[in-house]
């Protein structure tokens, strides 16, 4: 249940970095499949790092969906960060 959260909050993590930061959105699509896989990548790095019990355990209790939930939605809008700041610096 958890890598499903996470990667819903990736999503809305990518889309909400890209209205944020309109200079480095790549179009709704765009921001949500950066977003799904930054949130999948953030709740992997977070249970690499030892947090296991709050994101990606397994775990259905609420520290756990809300720890999804953060790790899904930063992940989301750091990797939609780098990727845009890549794109826009290619693009020079």
């Amino acid at each position: 249940m958890e890598p499903i959260i996470s990667l819903i909050a990736g999503a809305l993590g990518g889309n909400g970095a890209g209205a944020v930061l309109k200079n480095l959105s790549l179009g709704p699509l765009g921001n949500s499949i950066v977003g799904i896989l930054g949130g999948g990548l953030g709740s992997q790095f977070l249970a690499m790092l030892g947090a296991g019990g709050m994101a990606g355990a397994g775990g259905t209790d609420l520290a756990s969906i809300i720890g999804s939930i953060a790790s899904g939605g930063v992940g989301g809008g750091v990797l939609l960060a780098i990727v845009g700041a890549i794109r826009s610096a290619m693009a020079k």
